[in-house]
């Protein structure tokens, strides 16, 4: 039976994708990033689990600004940029663009989440102006574009929570979002309904607790009732709870040195044998932040007041800060929301184990955003956390997968 067919948008390096492709029911035809790490990295995965020869992957995963959408959907640009595989993007792919690549096949769905830093409520409080300014605000203008010139089915837009109250311009993004899917014949769920759309990852079977809205669109000519849709997902829901101790506590132990050293001109901190498993080698700790790493799980911080982390964190780091910056995971829960500030540091996810007195490494993050331990993603260490905490749980992404491919017949 064939597969049905997927254009991604924003991939990043391949959540999304990897879950709608794991489950068997669809075929990628173009994924669209702009970061070439997560180009390399959503390449490579092509090759070595999918099967796709070098060009193949290079003819498929398009490396494009998408603000610039009349040019990806067509073609006639140039890009020399440099990656992995050489060239950014194959001669095909600068003339021909996304209608070169998918030709005369139908697209089934358009799937993909534009950045979420915008409509976040975290990212609004530290902006002055609440991320109005910000141009990211308006990246599902490209998103409706591509959907407007494929005609997809259906498609699946993911974002976080606080795109229900994003509001640049006066208008809220989601009443825009609505009407701009509307006038092109696509029907999705009221504004005032859409906090139904609101997905637990851990209800998938991810050891992690993020939250994510995912709305779905339906060409209005089809006779697909969408309140359906979202009922087959939410039959691909479990009872059985992952938990943080489920994806990684049977990975290789390190333990904080006595006295850090330096190797190669490089700080280490921690001990360990970091050659079995990619990507999990420890980030260097100063010795203050191991002495509250180790502190921190040991006397159950996590479940103290405000306040009172406040004073712990005060007393041992001699300072006066209103904010308490450490946070530890818990074995027998799933993760917090994995986030890219990881790139940055990993104060709010300490390892749970005391001894180890760290904070999780890349392959730990990956687990627990369910990307399978053969995952392997290209870039800095900073960059892999990042494209990592970016990410769609492909767990989850692949249950979705499942919850509307009996509607695509139709």
């Amino acid at each position: 039976m064939p597969k049905f067919t997927y254009i991604d948008l924003f991939a990043g390096c391949g959540g999304l994708s990897e879950g709608f492709s794991n489950s068997n029911l669809f075929e990628g035809l173009a994924h669209v990033e702009w970061e070439v790490p997560m180009v390399d990295t959503l390449r490579n995965r092509l090759v070595t689990k999918w099967n796709y020869s070098k060009d193949q992957a290079k003819n498929t995963v398009i490396h494009f600004d998408i603000q610039k959408t009349e040019e990806l959907i067509h073609g006639n640009w140039s890009n020399e940029t440099n990656s992995v595989y050489g060239q950014t993007n194959s001669d095909l792919v600068k003339k021909l663009g996304l209608k070169g690549i998918v030709q005369d096949r139908s697209v089934d769905v358009v799937i993909g989440g534009p950045p979420c830093q915008a409509y976040s409520i975290a990212g609004r409080a530290q902006d002055k102006n609440s991320m109005k300014d910000d141009y990211r605000n308006y990246l599902f203008e490209s998103f409706v574009k591509v959907v407007d010139e494929f005609r997809p089915k259906l498609f699946v837009f993911e974002n976080v929570p606080g795109i229900l109250t994003a509001k640049p311009g006066e208008k809220l993004v989601i009443d825009r979002i609505f009407e701009a899917f509307s006038e092109i014949g696509y029907q999705i769920k009221e504004a005032k309904r859409l906090k139904e759309a609101t997905y637990t990852a851990s209800d998938f079977g991810v050891p992690q607790k993020r939250n994510r809205v995912i709305i779905i669109g339906i060409r209005k000519d089809l006779d697909i009732d969408v309140d359906e849709i979202y009922q087959s997902i939410d039959e691909q829901k479990s009872s059985d709870l992952k938990t943080v101790a489920d994806a990684i506590k049977d990975l290789p132990k390190f333990m904080p040195l006595s006295e850090p050293l330096k190797i190669k001109g490089k700080n280490i901190s921690h001990t360990g044998d970091a050659d079995q498993i990619s990507h999990h080698t420890p980030r260097y700790h100063n010795p203050s932040d191991v002495n509250i790493f180790k502190q921190w799980v040991a006397q159950g911080m996590n479940k103290l007041t405000n306040d009172e982390k406040i004073s712990f964190y005060n007393r041992l780091k001699g300072k006066s800060s209103n904010h308490a910056k450490y946070r530890n995971l818990e074995w027998d829960q799933p993760s917090p929301t994995i986030v890219a500030h990881l790139y940055k540091d990993g104060l709010m996810f300490i390892h749970p184990d005391a001894d180890q007195a760290r904070s999780i490494t890349i392959r730990e993050a990956a687990l627990l955003q369910s990307f399978p331990m053969d995952y392997q993603f290209l870039g800095s260490a900073g960059y892999c956390y990042k494209m990592i905490g970016n990410a769609v749980p492909p767990l989850m992404a692949e249950k979705i997968a499942i919850g509307i491919s009996k509607f695509l017949g139709k």
